[in-house]
């Protein structure tokens, strides 16, 4: 929640507004580095990969070929139907293009989410430590956010028996996230089976499955979507987007399926907000679905390996204890053995070890005792990083 002081012509909700902590660290990094300082930012949660060159020549080539005007609000139809194509492809579900609406990044769904089924009154269950928007935006609508806690012992996954036990007649909306940020957990099936199989009996729960990592999985694991259950398949929002898989963060696209009877709601509110998203944009996404996948699997592959190096090399120091994530570019490791809190930690490594990272309380509550590392850096960087820690806590 924002600490900042309202100007008094402001509505009280702007003050539940928070705030993403990874900026903040990375704008203090930045400020330091422009001193002279060396930083080695493990904080920022995006490929550290360019973009795939023919992804960045189909942006470039609309632009020549004069797709310089409005789309439609939910998205260029080829766009829609590649999405829909690609979904069927990868999880063998049937979409109906009409349900894809194309949207400038990810927050745009989770916003409009909330202010579409949160209000005073209402209850919205979300992950806690988990991405820290959905707090955020869930207390901007009006609604009770409800946390549901992410264990270290589970690997960071969720129960099902107790997310179902938190869900009351007047919840409105469930957040889930696998694989995870920032803990880097996936959820096995036979939880979100059993998940689903509880949520039968609840029809008036409607759930935000926020599934960007999707194709970062290591160690033989396979996505599971929420879209693939018939049984709840009607009140399932699914989040996906180009920003992490094919490194286009900067390039703000993302998109999301929502119920049939839902849609034109959603429609109306992107008519609102941002009118559409912007046209070469669009024909650059386009490209990257329909094109060569190389370029995603290399860059997978060379996360599975920082991603061994950076739990190997957390393991080693004193204080600190760290379980394998499953998924995403996120190491989440305990270090409540080092007698400091997360974000004392976070501050000392940055402004002494030269080390950007973020406190798992940016997270939430229940990510008190964590750190969030994040091995979108080379391999060379996390080590240097290491032994800076290292020597620092010494």
């Amino acid at each position: 929640m924002s600490t900042t002081a309202l100007p008094e012509q402001l509505t009280a909700r702007m003050g539940n507004l928070g705030t993403e902590t990874a900026f903040e660290v990375l704008a203090r990094a930045n400020a330091l580095a422009a001193t002279g300082k060396s930083i080695i930012n493990l904080g920022i949660g995006q490929p550290d990969f360019k973009t795939p060159e023919h992804i960045v020549e189909a942006g470039i080539r609309a632009l020549r070929d004069g797709h310089h005007g409005y789309t439609p609000a939910a998205g260029i139809p080829e766009l829609r139907t590649a999405v829909a194509r690609d979904l069927n492809a990868r999880h063998r579900v049937e979409i109906d293009p009409g349900q894809v609406m194309i949207m400038p990044g990810g927050k745009p769904t989770m916003f409009f989410a909330c202010l579409m089924y949160g209000e005073a009154g209402t209850e919205i269950l979300y992950p806690n430590p988990g991405f820290p928007i959905y707090e955020s935006a869930i207390k901007f609508s009006g609604a009770t956010a409800v946390p549901y806690p992410l264990q270290e012992e589970t690997g960071f996954a969720f129960s099902a028996t107790e997310v179902l036990s938190k869900i009351t007649d007047k919840t409105r909306l469930l957040i889930l996230n696998t694989p995870a940020n920032p803990t880097g957990g996936t959820v096995p099936k036979s939880e979100i089976d059993a998940l689903v199989a509880g949520l039968v009996d609840k029809p008036h729960v409607t759930v935000l499955s926020d599934e960007i990592y999707s194709r970062m999985l290591y160690d033989g694991r396979e996505h599971v979507t929420l879209l693939s259950y018939p049984e709840i398949a009607d009140r399932v929002i699914l989040l996906d987007g180009w920003s992490k898989t094919y490194a286009m963060t900067g390039w703000r696209l993302g998109y999301s399926v929502w119920p049939n009877d839902v849609f034109p709601h959603v429609e109306k509110l992107a008519v609102n907000n941002h009118s559409c998203v912007n046209a070469p944009t669009q024909f650059a996404g386009l490209a990257a679905l329909e094109g060569p996948q190389d370029a995603v699997d290399e860059m997978v592959e060379a996360f599975d390996g920082r991603r061994r190096v950076i739990v190997s090399e957390l393991n080693q120091i004193p204080g600190f204890r760290c379980v394998q994530p499953g998924g995403a570019f996120y190491a989440f490791p305990n270090i409540e053995g080092t007698g400091l809190d997360a974000k004392t930690l976070q501050t000392r490594l940055l402004e002494d070890a030269g080390v950007a990272v973020i406190a798992g309380t940016s997270f939430g509550a229940y990510g008190e005792g964590y750190l969030r590392f994040s091995y979108a850096n080379s391999t060379e960087n996390i080590q240097m990083a290491i032994a800076r820690i290292k020597e620092m806590l010494a």
